[in-house]
């Protein structure tokens, strides 16, 4: 069979496409750890004390995901938008039908691929549901001035956690609404269903919001040494106001407490809270996403990076495929070797959490390229560019 190749980064950056691979694997890893190592749960903010380093860490690095997966969002929506005759009208068009497709697929085949119940008793409204109503938002927000935007997104990621002790009990009129946009919790429909509001909304509109903001630094006629300054300045500023902030334990997430070895203080004082995301939780994941992508924009010309921008360039076909491998080898492997780890199947040690997912992000890097590359080549093909 001849080499598929690689999808061309013509009407792309490969620094945006390989950041975006690089947060997927990350995903992977956190994906393969909640199916087969679900014996060792972890709650939000972890409990650091109580948390082995191997697997702290592990989790530290799926936070990467999400902000990176919304910031991007938005900057790709203002770089589809550059390309289009009518601009703003044809990206908020665009925003709302993915945004849409995006609720309904989480709603539908994402969440059966958690829960494998049909019809469900519980649909949990995870990630890809809250970047659909992110491009909802955006879809709206596309209209105003630039500034007015970047304003409304550091608000919005700035000043959310002033609302973090307003909560609205079930029943409540406002229960719902506010259970979507900031309060984590259960919303009742009826005695047989029942949604998880995993991500709160609120922050999330302000990611977006700002990676739309960014999106002129990238411009097919942007300086790239200017492009990279900015990226540079923005993500070490951002790192600092995350160290300034955390030292003075006044505002942005919980207080945090040192422990009784070094390693147990740096595990505390990057114990942050993901649900919805604090303050600090954005500027710390931001920042190393904005110097990560600076770093890969240096390295275009690296081997390295073409793999991974291969995982960025098709990453709703990844998402959805690695999740139904997951739980068909999670049955297989139930089926084979029993509930070892109480009520579930489970993996010993984190070290095989790891090397499963490299197993893993190698198997289904052929199907991840083939699929790429049939994107790149069939534009006419309309509904592939939702995936």
């Amino acid at each position: 069979m001849p080499e598929i190749p690689p999808p061309p980064a013509r009407s792309r950056l490969l620094s945006i496409d390989a950041l975006r691979g690089l947060v997927i694997l990350f995903m992977l890893l956190d994906h393969v750890r909640e199916t087969f190592y679900l014996h060792h749960q972890v709650p939000d903010p972890m409990v650091a004390a109580e948390t082995p380093p191997e697997l702290f860490f592990s989790r530290l690095l799926a936070h990467l995901c999400a902000p990176v997966f919304v910031f991007l969002t938005g900057l790709s929506a203002f770089l589809y938008a550059s390309k289009q005759p009518d601009g703003r009208a044809a990206a908020s068009s665009f925003l709302w039908k993915r945004g849409l497709f995006l609720v309904l697929l989480e709603v539908t085949v994402v969440n059966f691929a958690w829960t494998f119940q049909f019809p469900p008793a519980k649909v949990f409204l995870q990630v890809i549901w809250v970047i659909g109503l992110s491009m909802l938002a955006l879809a709206a927000l596309v209209w105003l001035p630039r500034k007015v935007l970047i304003v409304l997104g550091i608000v919005l990621v700035a000043g959310h956690n002033l609302l973090d002790g307003l909560h609205f009990p079930a029943g409540h009129v406002l229960h719902v609404p506010w259970a979507v946009l900031h309060d984590r919790g259960w919303i009742e429909l009826s005695g047989a269903l029942k949604l998880r509001t995993s991500y709160p909304l609120l922050p999330w509109i302000g990611v977006i919001a700002l990676g739309y903001a960014a999106g002129p630094w990238f411009l097919a006629g942007a300086d790239a040494a200017q492009r990279q300054r900015r990226l540079l300045a923005w993500g070490a500023g951002l790192l600092a106001g995350f160290v300034l902030l955390r030292l003075l334990d006044v505002y942005g997430d919980k207080p945090w407490t040192a422990g009784d070895t070094a390693l147990a203080s740096w595990m505390g004082f990057f114990n942050i809270t993901k649900y919805p995301p604090s303050l600090l939780f954005i500027a710390l994941t931001l920042g190393v996403g904005l110097l990560l992508l600076r770093a890969f924009e240096r390295r275009q010309g690296a081997a390295w990076l073409a793999p991974l921008a291969v995982f960025g360039a098709a990453p709703m076909f990844f998402y959805v495929l690695h999740l139904y491998v997951l739980k068909f080898l999670y049955l297989g492997a139930e089926a084979a070797w029993g509930r070892n780890q109480g009520t579930l199947f489970g993996f010993d040690a984190m070290w095989m959490v790891w090397a499963a997912a490299a197993v893993l992000a190698f198997a289904l890097y052929p199907a991840v390229r083939a699929f790429a590359a049939l994107k790149e080549r069939r534009r006419d093909i309309a509904w592939l560019k939702y995936l």
